[in-house]
């Protein structure tokens, strides 16, 4: 089974993220594996003591904000992103998070604002949509203290049409997202395959969908069907059951800090 690369065909040339958002956000709130990956993210985090100051490198709609918010009322939230409309609705979900349109990809980009700001970050599903995920890592960290701890997921297996639907460039290896970490500068003390076995599960109905499911999330207006939202309700409280280490797991999460 291959895990890293798509079919070159199945790349396109440059990703409308305002569009993205714009379409798929409400469906994102809906999505059993966003509130999986932010309880997952919350819970690392935690582990390394109260946060204080919380970074959401690539915020989409402020799903992980929003759930941060709500956790932690007296920790400071900010969060970058390339897309105006991501960062629009995330501001609307959480006003008081410092929010901030910006490219990390961008050769030698810096936001000042936000210089050694971060105790914790996070970077979630971004990484994989990526032409230069290292580029975004080593321009990121400038964000964050020293000693800050950055938590990274990634998706590994094989990926889906509604992947490639959504501009996914690669799954990873845990090799690979060690690789890449380094090269940018970080200390990998980790790398965990989380959600064996109902996010697998989940992965796989995903795949089965295929084509409908790109058609069932684009088409204008469209809302889940009863049926979808009882699967939805249903792998919400599965994924409560998953491992967050096993061999198997396809979702890959790094803890990887910046040196002191």
């Amino acid at each position: 089974m291959a895990e890293v690369g798509a079919p070159p065909e199945a790349t396109p040339a440059r990703d409308d993220w305002d569009r993205h958002w714009d379409e798929l956000a409400p469906a994102s709130e809906l999505n059993p594996a966003v509130g999986y990956r932010a309880r997952l993210l919350t819970r690392l985090l935690n582990a390394d003591g109260a946060p204080s100051r919380v970074l959401d490198i690539g915020v989409g709609s402020g799903d992980f904000l929003a759930h941060a918010a709500a956790l932690w009322p007296q920790t400071e939230l900010a969060g970058v992103d390339v897309s105006a409309s991501g960062v629009r609705l995330a501001g609307r979900r959480v006003p008081r998070a410092r929010l901030t349109v910006a490219d990390l990809t961008a050769a030698s980009k810096r936001l000042s604002h936000l210089d050694r700001w971060a105790t914790h970050a996070v970077c979630s599903e971004v990484l994989e949509h990526l032409d230069e995920p290292v580029a975004l890592l080593r321009n990121a960290s400038e964000t964050l203290a020293p000693g800050a701890l950055l938590v990274v997921t990634v998706p590994s297996g094989r990926m889906s049409a509604f992947d490639r639907h959504i501009g996914h460039r690669r799954h990873y290896t845990p090799e690979l997202l060690r690789s890449q970490l380094s090269e940018a500068g970080y200390a990998a003390e980790d790398v965990l395959r989380a959600g064996f076995p109902f996010f697998n599960l989940y992965r796989a109905v995903v795949r089965a969908r295929g084509e409908a499911l790109i058609e069932d999330a684009g088409a204008e207006g469209a809302t889940p069907s009863a049926a979808a939202k009882l699967a939805m309700a249903a792998f919400q409280g599965l994924f409560r059951l998953n491992l967050t280490r096993s061999p198997w797991g396809l979702q890959l999460v790094a803890l990887a800090r910046r040196p002191r």
